[in-house]
């Protein structure tokens, strides 16, 4: 049953109040640091799914006895999947319950791991990963559900660490996938991923309270469908442009049409009474500019991630490689996501005493920095050790300010929308990042000492890209305005 929503109650004073249906007040007064464990440990399950196959891309064709073309679409298919199923996912968290959805999409990510576990084909192994690309919606979800269970002394910090597992469970998980794929059967890599999304699922049901917030209305089915159509079109453009060709009538056809649906998606969605993604909020210019930021940031993520894996990978003779192993390389990069995780209680009383603005700010400076670091400093392995821990510190930081910026912007019944469109700003980043870097590193290939791979040139024109990303999500930071009285949400973060 929906009811009307909540109205304004800041979140200090209603920490003692409520009848949530799993617990309510007196679970949050209990457990808040265990609810808060819950929805961090589901966020590193969810992120871990993104670089749970990085370890055998390349063995991919012969593991599924087909051509690698074919196996590019599993990769692509949770990119998709997750992009499409995080808003989504938001707007019937709001409308049903972001606890009730959350499970919902553990589950369906459970079954995903499940039936990739069991499979030895292409076909079965892309539909497993559409079901485990679904479950990225459980970390908007979370973060919006922060906002009912969390007191407000705790808010900031705990924003910080279920953001940061964005990061943390790609870093942490590419370690811990390469030790089982060097070891075990590959498929022991998705029973793995399996057990951590049924244990979240149980520690969800257990733990977490449902909220009584509930936002009355209709499924927006042509809102979802258009969506989805349109970003299944621009992505497979971008994701698969570097490999057709940005002429290819392929790539041009998905690009050009899926933006006009988006285009037309966005017409619609202004003239439905219960839209998908409420426009009319997501154009403020709290929202509007910090998704802006929110694009920036993933796109100066991601560059980093395809350049520093290489720069540690690559043969020596290439003159730029360091010729480490696969296990090796993860290890050294892994304390980035360890880095972002330290961060959450340094952002969360950043946020406290000088509001998400100075701290994404801040944020992107010292990602900026850490770019910098990294065109004067890759020819060692603890160089680049320490860029990453330096990129993992802005990004914990920015990944932190971000969603407390749409909460304090939005009102509390549409966070889960809010905070879904806006994780899926951050996947536009990185899908563009992975696009442009692809095609630069593809373009600088050269042939050194018998070794084929991209030049320094091509790695070190990424690293400006992302270094110019990260100037970009300064100066769109420094230009977010605070929220009108008539457009807050029901609390204040900072």
């Amino acid at each position: 049953m929906t009811q009307t929503p909540t109205q304004d109650i800041p979140l200090a004073a209603a920490d003692g109040g409520g009848a949530d249906g799993g617990g309510g007040a007196s679970a949050r007064q209990r457990h808040p640091n265990g609810i808060l464990a819950v929805l961090a440990f589901a966020g590193l399950g969810a992120s871990f799914m993104q670089t749970i196959l990085i370890p055998i891309q390349g063995e991919l064709p012969r593991l599924l006895n087909t051509t690698s073309d074919n196996t590019a679409w599993v990769i692509t298919a949770t990119l998709v999947a997750a992009a499409v199923c995080t808003p989504v996912a938001g707007r019937l968290g709001d409308m049903f319950g972001k606890r009730r959805v959350a499970m919902v999409l553990l589950l369906l990510q459970a079954i995903g791991a499940i039936v990739a576990a069991l499979s030895n084909d292409v076909g079965t192994m892309i539909v497993a990963r559409v079901l485990q690309g679904m479950a990225a919606g459980v970390i908007p979800l979370g973060i919006s559900i922060l906002r009912d269970v969390l007191p407000s002394r705790k808010l900031g910090s705990g924003i910080a660490l279920v953001s940061a597992t964005l990061g943390v469970g790609g870093a942490l998980g590419l370690p811990l996938s390469a030790v089982v794929a060097e070891n075990l059967d590959w498929h022991a890599l998705f029973w793995v991923a399996a057990g951590i999304a049924l244990l979240a699922f149980a520690a969800y049901a257990l733990l977490v309270p449902a909220s009584t917030q509930r936002t009355p209305g209709r499924i927006d089915v042509v809102g979802i469908i258009g969506l989805a159509l349109g970003l299944v079109g621009v992505l497979i453009a971008v994701s698969r442009g570097g490999e057709w060709g940005w002429g290819d009538a392929r790539t041009l056809t998905l690009l050009i049409g899926g933006v006009v649906v988006l285009l037309i998606w966005g017409v619609i969605e202004l003239r439905v009474k219960d839209p998908l993604v409420d426009l009319r909020v997501s154009v403020r210019g709290p929202v509007l500019l910090t998704n802006l930021a929110s694009v920036a940031m993933g796109f100066a993520l991601f560059a980093s991630n395809v350049v520093l894996p290489q720069l540690l990978e690559l043969p020596r003779a290439t003159g730029i490689g360091l010729g480490l192993t696969l296990t090796v390389a993860a290890l050294i990069l892994a304390p980035s996501g360890l880095a972002m995780m330290a961060m959450s209680p340094v952002a969360g009383r950043v946020e406290r005493r000088w509001g998400p603005k100075p701290l994404l700010i801040i944020g992107a400076a010292v990602l900026a920095l850490a770019y910098g670091l990294a065109l004067l400093f890759h020819a060692e392995a603890w160089q680049i050790l320490l860029v990453n821990i330096v990129l993992g510190v802005g990004v914990g930081m920015g990944y932190a300010a971000m969603p407390a910026l749409i909460m304090q912007a939005v009102p509390a019944h549409e966070t889960g929308a809010a905070n879904g469109l806006n994780a899926l700003m951050r996947s536009l980043g990185t899908s563009i990042a992975s696009a442009v870097a692809g095609a630069i590193l593809a373009q600088s290939v050269t042939t050194v000492g018998g070794v084929t791979g991209p030049s320094e040139g091509g790695f070190l024109l990424t690293l400006v890209l992302g270094l110019g990303a990260a100037v970009v999500c300064v100066i769109v930071a420094a230009f977010i305005p605070r929220p009108r009285a008539d457009e807050k949400g029901s609390i204040e973060l900072g």
